[in-house]
């Protein structure tokens, strides 16, 4: 009898979906993001499973797979931020933008 995990019943990763990160399986929510509504903004996994019509054991299930990879998921989700980071300093204002600077002076 073959062992099946029960993380990869419901977490998967897949080269193209969000840049390869891991994700509830069938859906393009990444464990990161699980981890963050949970962790950081203090939102019950009752409520992470109600909002995005999951499965409890799917969020379980992410963030146990959350816990066991956590270095790498928050060193990706960093880099990420930074990388968002750098591109708004690099790129000019947007239309908006120039119209609150003109409004401000």
């Amino acid at each position: 009898m073959s062992k099946k995990s029960v993380i990869t019943e419901h977490i998967e990763i897949t080269s193209g979906v969000l840049g390869g990160k891991p994700c509830i399986s069938g859906h393009r929510i990444a464990v990161a993001h699980i981890a963050e509504m949970y962790l950081k903004m203090g939102i019950s996994i009752e409520e992470i499973a109600g909002k995005y019509d999951l499965p409890l054991a799917s969020v379980h299930a992410a963030m146990t797979y959350y816990y066991d990879h956590r270095e790498e998921i928050d060193r990706r989700t960093a880099e990420s931020r930074a990388r968002v980071e750098e591109l708004k300093r690099n790129s000019p204002p947007s239309p908006l933008q120039e119209k609150l600077i003109l409004i401000r002076r």
